[in-house]
Protein backbone atom coordinates (compact mmCIF):
# COMPACT_ATOMS: atom_id res chain seq x y z
CA UNK A 1 0.00 0.00 0.00
CA UNK A 2 1.26 3.75 -0.18
CA UNK A 3 2.90 5.43 1.95
CA UNK A 4 -0.01 8.37 1.80
CA UNK A 5 -2.09 5.97 2.90
CA UNK A 6 -0.21 5.09 5.92
CA UNK A 7 0.55 8.56 6.88
CA UNK A 8 -3.25 9.14 6.56
CA UNK A 9 -4.46 6.29 8.56
CA UNK A 10 -1.53 7.13 10.97
CA UNK A 11 -2.65 11.14 11.55
CA UNK A 12 -6.06 10.65 12.03
CA UNK A 13 -6.22 7.38 14.24
CA UNK A 14 -2.47 8.26 16.57
CA UNK A 15 -3.63 7.74 20.27
CA UNK A 16 -2.97 11.64 21.58
CA UNK A 17 -2.86 10.54 25.27
CA UNK A 18 0.26 8.52 25.06
CA UNK A 19 3.22 10.59 24.31
CA UNK A 20 6.89 10.41 25.51
CA UNK A 21 9.22 7.28 27.14
CA UNK A 22 7.27 6.40 29.87
CA UNK A 23 4.07 4.39 29.39
CA UNK A 24 3.00 2.53 31.87
CA UNK A 25 -0.63 0.92 33.20
CA UNK A 26 -2.00 4.26 34.68
CA UNK A 27 -1.46 5.77 30.67
CA UNK A 28 -3.33 2.66 29.14
CA UNK A 29 -6.29 1.87 31.82
CA UNK A 30 -8.44 4.42 30.83
CA UNK A 31 -7.97 3.33 27.09
CA UNK A 32 -8.86 0.03 28.36
CA UNK A 33 -11.81 1.30 29.92
CA UNK A 34 -12.89 2.83 26.67
CA UNK A 35 -12.48 -0.38 24.36
CA UNK A 36 -14.25 -2.66 26.47
CA UNK A 37 -17.09 -2.14 24.66
CA UNK A 38 -15.36 -2.35 21.27
CA UNK A 39 -13.22 -5.01 21.71
CA UNK A 40 -13.16 -8.57 23.43
CA UNK A 41 -11.48 -7.51 26.84
CA UNK A 42 -10.16 -9.84 29.88
CA UNK A 43 -7.54 -9.53 32.35
CA UNK A 44 -5.18 -12.61 31.41
CA UNK A 45 -3.34 -12.89 35.24
CA UNK A 46 -1.46 -10.64 37.21
CA UNK A 47 2.23 -9.84 37.46
CA UNK A 48 5.13 -10.52 40.33
CA UNK A 49 3.61 -7.43 41.97
CA UNK A 50 0.23 -8.59 41.62
CA UNK A 51 -0.61 -5.91 38.65
CA UNK A 52 -2.91 -7.02 35.94
CA UNK A 53 -2.03 -8.09 32.61
CA UNK A 54 -4.74 -7.14 30.03
CA UNK A 55 -5.31 -9.03 26.35
CA UNK A 56 -7.56 -7.53 23.66
CA UNK A 57 -9.08 -9.50 21.13
CA UNK A 58 -10.07 -7.63 17.65
CA UNK A 59 -11.47 -9.50 14.97
CA UNK A 60 -12.64 -12.59 13.86
CA UNK A 61 -10.50 -14.36 10.94
CA UNK A 62 -9.16 -17.63 10.69
CA UNK A 63 -5.42 -16.33 10.64
CA UNK A 64 -4.09 -15.86 14.33
CA UNK A 65 -2.23 -13.17 15.37
CA UNK A 66 -0.45 -12.51 19.08
CA UNK A 67 0.92 -9.32 19.70
CA UNK A 68 2.65 -8.57 22.84
CA UNK A 69 4.96 -5.51 23.85
CA UNK A 70 6.71 -3.85 26.59
CA UNK A 71 8.05 -7.30 27.56
CA UNK A 72 10.75 -5.37 28.88
CA UNK A 73 9.26 -2.43 30.88
CA UNK A 74 11.45 0.78 29.67
CA UNK A 75 10.57 -0.67 25.78
CA UNK A 76 7.30 1.40 25.00
CA UNK A 77 7.41 2.56 21.54
CA UNK A 78 5.53 -0.02 20.73
CA UNK A 79 3.28 0.00 23.23
CA UNK A 80 2.07 3.66 21.68
CA UNK A 81 2.41 2.17 18.15
CA UNK A 82 -0.15 -0.56 18.90
CA UNK A 83 -2.70 1.25 20.13
CA UNK A 84 -2.60 3.07 17.22
CA UNK A 85 -3.35 0.43 15.39
CA UNK A 86 -5.92 -0.30 17.89
CA UNK A 87 -7.98 2.70 16.91
CA UNK A 88 -7.60 2.23 13.38
CA UNK A 89 -8.90 -1.29 13.47
CA UNK A 90 -11.91 -0.57 15.40
CA UNK A 91 -12.56 2.04 12.68
CA UNK A 92 -15.59 0.92 11.42
CA UNK A 93 -15.57 3.27 8.73
CA UNK A 94 -12.08 1.98 7.37
CA UNK A 95 -12.22 -0.63 4.40
CA UNK A 96 -9.06 -1.69 4.84
CA UNK A 97 -9.58 -2.18 8.67
CA UNK A 98 -12.78 -4.14 7.88
CA UNK A 99 -10.70 -6.65 5.78
CA UNK A 100 -8.56 -7.11 8.52
CA UNK A 101 -10.56 -8.13 10.55
CA UNK A 102 -12.53 -10.86 9.25
CA UNK A 103 -9.50 -12.25 7.57
CA UNK A 104 -7.61 -12.15 11.20
CA UNK A 105 -8.20 -12.43 14.34
CA UNK A 106 -5.54 -10.27 16.72
CA UNK A 107 -4.32 -10.76 20.39
CA UNK A 108 -2.47 -8.29 21.41
CA UNK A 109 -1.00 -8.01 25.00
CA UNK A 110 0.03 -4.07 24.95
CA UNK A 111 2.22 -4.09 28.84
CA UNK A 112 3.20 -7.94 29.38
CA UNK A 113 5.44 -6.56 32.71
CA UNK A 114 3.40 -3.91 34.24
CA UNK A 115 6.14 -3.61 37.01
CA UNK A 116 8.99 -3.19 34.62
CA UNK A 117 6.60 -0.36 32.88
CA UNK A 118 5.95 1.60 36.34
CA UNK A 119 9.63 0.86 37.23
CA UNK A 120 10.62 1.82 34.42
CA UNK A 121 13.22 -0.62 33.75
CA UNK A 122 14.38 -3.72 31.45
CA UNK A 123 13.68 -6.27 34.37
CA UNK A 124 10.40 -7.34 36.06
CA UNK A 125 9.63 -6.97 40.20
CA UNK A 126 11.84 -9.61 41.14
CA UNK A 127 14.61 -8.55 38.69
CA UNK A 128 14.26 -11.15 36.06
CA UNK A 129 14.71 -10.44 31.98
CA UNK A 130 11.01 -12.33 30.67
CA UNK A 131 13.00 -12.47 27.67
CA UNK A 132 15.01 -15.09 29.40
CA UNK A 133 12.97 -17.16 30.90
CA UNK A 134 11.22 -19.21 28.07
CA UNK A 135 12.36 -22.24 29.07
CA UNK A 136 12.23 -21.90 33.07
CA UNK A 137 9.22 -19.88 33.35
CA UNK A 138 9.88 -18.73 36.73
CA UNK A 139 8.17 -15.67 36.70
CA UNK A 140 3.98 -14.93 36.75
CA UNK A 141 4.60 -12.88 33.57
CA UNK A 142 6.25 -15.78 32.13
CA UNK A 143 3.55 -18.21 32.41
CA UNK A 144 0.57 -15.63 31.76
CA UNK A 145 2.07 -15.80 28.37
CA UNK A 146 3.02 -19.44 27.70
CA UNK A 147 0.03 -20.49 28.51
CA UNK A 148 -1.65 -17.75 26.31
CA UNK A 149 0.78 -19.35 23.07
CA UNK A 150 -0.75 -23.15 23.84
CA UNK A 151 -4.10 -22.02 24.17
CA UNK A 152 -4.35 -19.70 21.04
CA UNK A 153 -1.21 -21.59 18.77
CA UNK A 154 -0.78 -17.85 16.98
CA UNK A 155 0.01 -18.56 13.39
CA UNK A 156 1.90 -15.33 13.29
CA UNK A 157 3.64 -14.03 17.00
CA UNK A 158 4.74 -10.57 17.03
CA UNK A 159 7.60 -10.08 19.92
CA UNK A 160 7.86 -5.90 19.91
CA UNK A 161 10.46 -4.42 22.10
CA UNK A 162 12.66 -1.42 21.65
CA UNK A 163 16.61 -0.57 21.27
CA UNK A 164 19.21 1.83 21.93
CA UNK A 165 20.68 4.75 20.53
CA UNK A 166 23.92 3.43 19.65
CA UNK A 167 22.78 0.63 17.05
CA UNK A 168 23.64 1.44 13.51
CA UNK A 169 22.38 -0.48 10.47
CA UNK A 170 25.38 -2.07 9.59
CA UNK A 171 28.49 -0.60 10.29
CA UNK A 172 27.28 3.00 8.47
CA UNK A 173 26.46 6.36 9.88
CA UNK A 174 22.95 5.50 9.34
CA UNK A 175 20.80 4.87 12.92
CA UNK A 176 18.84 1.81 12.88
CA UNK A 177 15.61 3.82 13.36
CA UNK A 178 13.24 -0.09 13.06
CA UNK A 179 15.06 -3.36 13.22
CA UNK A 180 13.80 -6.55 13.09
CA UNK A 181 14.67 -10.16 13.69
CA UNK A 182 13.17 -13.69 12.83
CA UNK A 183 14.46 -15.99 15.56
CA UNK A 184 16.63 -19.38 15.09
CA UNK A 185 15.07 -22.07 16.10
CA UNK A 186 18.08 -24.05 16.96
CA UNK A 187 21.97 -23.03 17.31
CA UNK A 188 22.94 -23.84 13.50
CA UNK A 189 20.28 -20.96 12.89
CA UNK A 190 18.59 -23.53 10.36
CA UNK A 191 16.11 -22.06 7.47
CA UNK A 192 12.64 -23.69 8.48
CA UNK A 193 9.81 -22.68 6.47
CA UNK A 194 8.38 -21.02 9.73
CA UNK A 195 11.44 -18.93 9.70
CA UNK A 196 10.80 -18.06 5.67
CA UNK A 197 7.87 -17.26 6.31
CA UNK A 198 8.48 -14.75 9.21
CA UNK A 199 11.67 -13.32 7.33
CA UNK A 200 9.10 -12.79 3.86
CA UNK A 201 6.76 -10.74 6.37
CA UNK A 202 9.98 -8.70 7.44
CA UNK A 203 10.60 -8.17 3.48
CA UNK A 204 7.80 -6.54 3.08
CA UNK A 205 8.14 -4.24 5.34
CA UNK A 206 11.52 -3.51 5.02
CA UNK A 207 10.46 -2.71 1.12
CA UNK A 208 7.59 -0.01 2.75
CA UNK A 209 9.84 1.62 5.34
CA UNK A 210 13.32 1.89 2.70
CA UNK A 211 10.34 4.27 0.65
CA UNK A 212 10.43 6.82 3.94
CA UNK A 213 13.41 5.71 6.22
CA UNK A 214 16.19 4.75 3.24
CA UNK A 215 19.23 2.65 4.64
CA UNK A 216 17.50 3.05 8.27
CA UNK A 217 16.55 -0.33 8.86
CA UNK A 218 18.78 -2.85 10.36
CA UNK A 219 18.76 -6.80 11.22
CA UNK A 220 19.33 -8.09 14.68
CA UNK A 221 21.87 -10.90 15.43
CA UNK A 222 20.25 -14.20 15.02
CA UNK A 223 22.59 -16.02 17.69
CA UNK A 224 20.19 -18.69 19.01
CA UNK A 225 18.90 -18.66 22.59
CA UNK A 226 16.69 -20.98 23.63
CA UNK A 227 15.42 -19.13 26.87
CA UNK A 228 14.44 -16.32 24.63
CA UNK A 229 10.83 -16.31 23.83
CA UNK A 230 11.16 -15.51 20.04
CA UNK A 231 13.49 -18.48 20.01
CA UNK A 232 11.81 -20.95 21.68
CA UNK A 233 8.55 -19.59 18.92
CA UNK A 234 10.81 -20.35 16.28
CA UNK A 235 12.26 -24.26 17.48
CA UNK A 236 8.11 -24.85 17.89
CA UNK A 237 7.91 -23.79 14.42
CA UNK A 238 5.82 -20.54 14.70
CA UNK A 239 7.05 -17.82 12.44
CA UNK A 240 7.82 -15.15 15.15
CA UNK A 241 8.94 -11.64 14.01
CA UNK A 242 10.27 -9.10 16.59
CA UNK A 243 10.62 -5.53 16.39
CA UNK A 244 13.36 -3.14 17.62
CA UNK A 245 12.07 0.28 18.06
CA UNK A 246 15.37 2.22 18.06
CA UNK A 247 16.49 6.09 17.23
CA UNK A 248 15.30 8.39 14.87
CA UNK A 249 17.75 11.92 15.04
CA UNK A 250 16.35 14.42 17.78
CA UNK A 251 13.65 11.78 18.55
CA UNK A 252 14.49 10.76 22.21
CA UNK A 253 10.63 10.75 23.22
CA UNK A 254 10.23 7.85 19.96
CA UNK A 255 7.48 9.95 18.69
CA UNK A 256 8.60 9.53 15.16
CA UNK A 257 10.04 5.89 15.32
CA UNK A 258 6.45 5.74 16.63
CA UNK A 259 4.79 6.50 13.17
CA UNK A 260 7.65 3.76 11.42
CA UNK A 261 6.23 1.02 14.15
CA UNK A 262 3.19 1.57 13.09
CA UNK A 263 3.64 1.78 9.24
CA UNK A 264 5.51 -1.25 9.88
CA UNK A 265 2.72 -3.12 12.08
CA UNK A 266 0.26 -2.21 9.77
CA UNK A 267 1.57 -3.25 6.72
CA UNK A 268 2.42 -6.52 8.09
CA UNK A 269 -1.18 -7.49 8.65
CA UNK A 270 -2.66 -6.35 6.32
CA UNK A 271 0.00 -8.51 3.99
CA UNK A 272 -0.77 -11.86 6.20
CA UNK A 273 -4.48 -10.87 5.74
CA UNK A 274 -4.42 -10.35 1.85
CA UNK A 275 -1.81 -12.76 0.91
CA UNK A 276 -0.92 -16.94 1.24
CA UNK A 277 2.49 -16.10 2.03
CA UNK A 278 4.61 -18.90 0.86
CA UNK A 279 8.66 -17.43 2.18
CA UNK A 280 9.68 -17.45 -0.92
CA UNK A 281 11.10 -13.66 -0.21
CA UNK A 282 13.06 -14.87 2.56
CA UNK A 283 16.07 -14.05 0.41
CA UNK A 284 15.68 -10.56 0.82
CA UNK A 285 15.37 -10.37 4.62
CA UNK A 286 18.97 -11.11 4.36
CA UNK A 287 19.94 -7.87 2.33
CA UNK A 288 18.89 -5.55 5.17
CA UNK A 289 22.34 -5.06 7.25
CA UNK A 290 22.74 -6.52 10.26
CA UNK A 291 23.01 -3.88 13.17
CA UNK A 292 26.45 -3.08 13.84
CA UNK A 293 27.04 -0.78 17.78
CA UNK A 294 28.63 2.47 15.69
CA UNK A 295 26.94 5.35 17.44
CA UNK A 296 27.03 7.61 20.98
CA UNK A 297 24.39 9.70 21.82
CA UNK A 298 27.23 13.00 21.52
CA UNK A 299 30.80 12.96 20.08
CA UNK A 300 32.98 16.22 21.25
CA UNK A 301 35.62 15.38 18.53
CA UNK A 302 39.54 16.98 18.17
CA UNK A 303 40.12 18.29 21.86
CA UNK A 304 42.79 18.84 23.93
CA UNK A 305 42.49 16.78 27.41
CA UNK A 306 45.21 16.76 30.02
CA UNK A 307 47.51 17.13 27.04
CA UNK A 308 46.26 14.75 24.34
CA UNK A 309 44.22 15.08 21.61
CA UNK A 310 41.21 13.39 21.93
CA UNK A 311 37.36 12.41 20.98
CA UNK A 312 34.95 12.28 24.23
CA UNK A 313 31.81 9.91 23.32
CA UNK A 314 28.61 10.73 25.74
CA UNK A 315 25.91 8.60 26.43
CA UNK A 316 22.76 9.37 28.20
CA UNK A 317 21.09 7.18 30.53
CA UNK A 318 17.62 7.37 31.06
CA UNK A 319 16.44 8.15 34.75
CA UNK A 320 13.08 7.91 35.86
CA UNK A 321 12.47 10.93 37.87
CA UNK A 322 9.01 11.94 39.30
CA UNK A 323 7.18 9.82 36.40
CA UNK A 324 9.62 11.42 33.58
CA UNK A 325 12.03 10.10 32.12
CA UNK A 326 15.57 12.36 32.17
CA UNK A 327 18.48 12.03 29.73
CA UNK A 328 21.37 12.42 32.01
CA UNK A 329 24.57 12.75 29.76
CA UNK A 330 27.73 10.41 31.01
CA UNK A 331 31.11 10.03 29.63
CA UNK A 332 31.77 6.21 28.23
CA UNK A 333 35.12 6.63 26.60
CA UNK A 334 38.03 8.63 25.89
CA UNK A 335 39.96 8.12 22.95
CA UNK A 336 39.93 8.59 18.84
CA UNK A 337 36.83 7.81 17.58
CA UNK A 338 37.17 7.79 13.52
CA UNK A 339 35.00 4.76 12.84
CA UNK A 340 31.89 5.63 15.32
CA UNK A 341 29.64 8.58 14.84
CA UNK A 342 27.31 11.09 17.27
CA UNK A 343 23.83 11.53 16.77
CA UNK A 344 25.15 15.04 17.84
CA UNK A 345 28.54 15.73 17.20
CA UNK A 346 30.42 19.27 18.73
CA UNK A 347 33.79 20.10 16.67
CA UNK A 348 36.61 20.77 19.23
CA UNK A 349 38.77 22.22 16.79
CA UNK A 350 41.74 21.26 18.66
CA UNK A 351 40.92 23.42 21.89
CA UNK A 352 41.44 22.74 25.90
CA UNK A 353 38.01 20.56 27.24
CA UNK A 354 37.32 21.13 30.56
CA UNK A 355 34.27 20.58 32.92
CA UNK A 356 32.22 24.13 34.16
CA UNK A 357 32.59 22.85 37.15
CA UNK A 358 36.45 22.78 37.71
CA UNK A 359 36.17 20.32 40.44
CA UNK A 360 34.75 17.45 37.99
CA UNK A 361 37.41 15.75 36.30
CA UNK A 362 36.26 14.59 32.89
CA UNK A 363 37.12 11.14 32.84
CA UNK A 364 34.41 7.76 32.33
CA UNK A 365 31.60 7.76 34.38
CA UNK A 366 30.87 11.52 34.68
CA UNK A 367 28.41 13.54 34.51
CA UNK A 368 29.02 15.93 32.09
CA UNK A 369 26.26 18.86 31.73
CA UNK A 370 28.24 21.84 30.58
CA UNK A 371 31.45 21.93 29.73
CA UNK A 372 34.14 24.76 28.36
CA UNK A 373 36.10 24.48 24.90
CA UNK A 374 39.11 27.39 25.56
CA UNK A 375 36.64 29.97 27.15
CA UNK A 376 33.86 28.82 25.12
CA UNK A 377 30.83 27.47 27.11
CA UNK A 378 28.88 24.18 25.95
CA UNK A 379 25.76 23.04 27.27
CA UNK A 380 24.45 19.02 27.03
CA UNK A 381 21.22 19.73 28.83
Amino acid sequence: MDIKTLQSLFTIHKEPSLFGRYICLDHITPLLDSLSSKVELKILGVSENNAPIHLLKIGHGPKKLLFWSQMHGNESTTTKALFDLINVLIDPENLLSKNIVEQCTLYIIPILSPDGARLYTRLNYNGVDLNRDAQNKTQKESIVLNTLINEVQPDFAFNLHGQRTIFSAGETNHPATVSFLSPAGDIERSMTSSRKIAMDIIAEMNTMLQKIIPNQVGRYDDGFNINCVGDTLAYQEIPAILFEAGHYPGDYDREITRAYIFYALFTSIRYIATTTITGDRYKEYFLIPENSKCFYDIIIRDVILEGKNVDIAIQYTEELIENNVKFIPKVVKIEKLRNFYGHREIMGKRRVISSENVGNMIVPGTELLKFQLNSELFSIE
